[in-house]
């Protein structure tokens, strides 16, 4: 399964059921790094230096940083959805689908209101 780095921002519902389908989550505030204001670089490379792909809604800031850093070893950009296990249950199912995560982009978007 999946090594992972939650953004700050990330919900923790989601880590949590993300966890239970057998992801390693690690959050910004076990890894001591919570309120601390680091910048959207510094959560990447701080990702790197472990081997993990960063999970964040920070859509926009990342897919920037993918496209201008694309070493990394994955970022995962995901839209909120205030159905966390729905959500964690889509992010599961883009993640297994992929065996390395190393320099790649995943985009999980919440489904549109009706479906």
């Amino acid at each position: 399964m999946a090594a992972l780095y939650s953004n700050e921002n990330f919900p923790i519902p989601v880590v949590e059921e993300l966890r239970r389908l057998g992801h390693d989550v690690l959050t910004v505030l076990e890894a001591g790094k919570a309120d601390q204001s680091i910048s959207d670089e510094d959560v990447l490379k701080y990702a790197v230096s472990l081997n993990r792909a960063v999970l964040t809604l920070n859509r926009k800031h990342f897919i920037r940083l993918h496209q201008a850093s694309p070493n990394h070893s994955g970022i995962v950009v995901c839209t909120f959805d205030p159905d966390f296990s729905r959500q964690a249950q889509r992010i599961h199912e883009v993640l297994i689908k992929k065996k390395d995560l190393a320099c790649e982009l995943l985009r999980v978007n919440r489904p549109e209101s009706g479906q």
